[in-house]
């Protein structure tokens, strides 16, 4: 029998702990996403992504980042990335492609996504990447602050890693639609409203230059977007006539009201569904 309160309550409060989340089990697939409330990391069995060869429009961003990642994947120096620009261009495309690519000759490499929200828990994450004898790509898709969001300063952990640094093991990869991760808007309210405008903004503005890749991605042309469709085409072995092709293709994004490498696999979805061909 316990007779010191103290005691008591200490093992009552061991009791109600959760316990510690087991060691994940990397081997188990190529691919992660990290989710809190318990923190854990899923296996993801089957990626959704394209192949290499059907992105069009990228090559300098795509021979660049290809570069990096395979000095990563091999031990060598490499760097965080921020791929940035117009929506819909094939940023999050790119880098799950690349992975695939990548991870063919060094199976060791894993992706690990991590969504937005759940970047306060990114010390916790590291934690379980530190040490391992895998290699990881941290990926966070559409990365972006509001003038009022915190979150930036849990990204630090990962970019410059505080006192223990970040795991050899680990290269960041994100991407977003702002070049400096915030609006244009909310750095001039922050620059007009700020008893130092100066100090104001640049703990956000300067989040993006640490950094040591910055990818952009930009509208593509009319050309491109068929050269896309085309590819598709191709590849999924859908016939169509050359000009009824151009025709839908060209109406398709003029009701959309943009030209994009998402549109373009929008309407060859579409167009699959129609000629009755699969795309698993």
């Amino acid at each position: 029998m316990i007779d010191d309160p103290m005691d008591r309550i200490a093992m009552a409060l061991e009791r109600m702990a959760p316990a510690p989340a087991p060691a994940p089990d990397f081997e188990a697939a190529s691919a992660f996403v990290w989710h809190t409330e318990p923190d854990r990391l899923e296996p993801v069995a089957q990626i959704s992504r394209i192949d290499l060869g059907l992105l069009v429009g990228v090559d300098r961003s795509r021979d660049t980042l290809l570069q990096n990642t395979r000095q990563f994947a091999a031990g060598l120096p490499a760097n965080n990335a921020l791929l940035w620009g117009a929506r819909g261009m094939g940023k999050s495309s790119l880098v799950k492609a690349i992975h695939a690519e990548v991870h063919a000759t060094h199976e060791a490499l894993r992706i690990v996504e991590l969504q937005r929200e759940d970047l306060p828990s990114v010390a916790r994450l590291l934690n379980f990447l530190r040490g391992a004898p895998q290699r990881f790509i941290l990926f966070c898709d559409d990365l972006s602050f509001g003038h009022d969001d915190a979150h930036y300063k849990s990204l630090k952990a990962v970019l410059d890693g505080g006192i223990e640094g970040r795991p050899e093991n680990v290269v960041l990869y994100a991407t977003s639609n702002r070049r400096h991760l915030m609006a244009r808007d909310m750095i001039e309210n922050e620059r007009g409203t700020a008893i130092n405008p100066s100090e104001a903004v640049e703990e956000k503005v300067s989040l993006s230059d640490r950094f040591g890749l910055w990818l952009g991605f930009h509208p593509c042309d009319q050309d491109q977007y068929l050269q896309m469709i085309r590819g598709y085409c191709t590849a999924y072995g859908v016939k169509i006539d050359g000009d009824e092709l151009y025709a839908e293709a060209i109406e398709w994004q003029a009701t959309r009201g943009a030209r994009s490498g998402r549109v373009a696999w929008q309407y060859f979805v579409d167009l699959a569904g129609r000629k009755g061909v699969r795309l698993d």
